[in-house]
């Protein structure tokens, strides 16, 4: 029990130094209407960096404890869309947005965009599917609700940018000139890395008990079993 607890609790704190990053670096760096990606383009770059690859490793270790305490399982579709939320993270690191100033690396740039958005969009389908299951359950139905409600909060979040790229599509206004983009960008980070860390507390917490005991379900949730074989012996 003591490595998933140990997972899990550092999976968070690499959350929390993530948030505290970047906003260091928005504290002494800004403006807070450039996109947080824009600090990868100059001498903030390995900070940045680092923080992107710590949410990413955080949110695969908390997932990791929650498969491994049987909270979730590898191919449902809560744990495939938190793996696409830490990939599209590691896109984000690997390929750098566009520096117009430097000339342009629209490759790059476009994959970089993509990370973004299959990060942005990933998180809270994985955040909602994990908690829907529990949400009923005797145990673990608080953190569940708190889980799901931190996952609509992310949707929220979400609904800004794409109302942005909606209105570029049917529009001659560039979508990123709807809203100050920075801004939007900050406030759905907060709300998806808010997400991470409840989880995280879930997950903690779910290293603290027996694996046949996370698994236990009672008759009013669907949420899967994960009772072992030496526990269905002794009843």
């Amino acid at each position: 029990m003591l490595i998933p607890r140990l997972a899990a609790t550092g999976g968070s704190l690499a959350v929390v130094v993530t948030i505290a990053m970047v906003g260091l670096l928005d504290l002494t760096v800004g403006p807070l209407r450039r996109t947080i990606s824009e600090y990868a383009l100059g001498d903030h770059r390995p900070v940045f960096d680092v923080a992107v690859l710590l949410l990413a490793a955080g949110s695969f270790a908390i997932l990791c404890v929650l498969v491994h305490k049987g909270v979730a399982r590898w191919r449902s579709a809560g744990s495939v869309a938190l793996l696409l939320w830490s990939v599209g993270l590691l896109l984000v690191v690997v390929f750098p947005k566009t520096n117009w100033a430097m000339g342009t690396n629209q490759l790059s740039g476009s994959i970089h965009r993509f990370g973004s958005m299959l990060a942005f969009v990933s998180l809270p389908i994985a955040i909602i599917a994990l908690a829907r299951p529990w949400l009923r359950h005797h145990v673990w139905g608080r953190h569940a609700r708190w889980t799901m409600a931190s996952g609509l909060l992310s949707v929220v979040a979400f609904m800004p940018l794409l109302y942005a790229i909606f209105l570029g599509a049917v529009s001659d206004v560039r979508w990123w000139r709807v809203f100050p983009l920075g801004y939007i960008e900050r406030i759905l980070l907060a709300a998806e890395v808010l997400a991470v860390l409840v989880a995280g507390l879930w997950a903690i917490s779910a290293s603290r008990v027996a694996p046949w005991r996370v698994g236990e379900t009672s008759r009013t949730t669907s949420a899967p079993s994960t009772t072992s074989s030496a526990t269905r012996t002794r009843s």
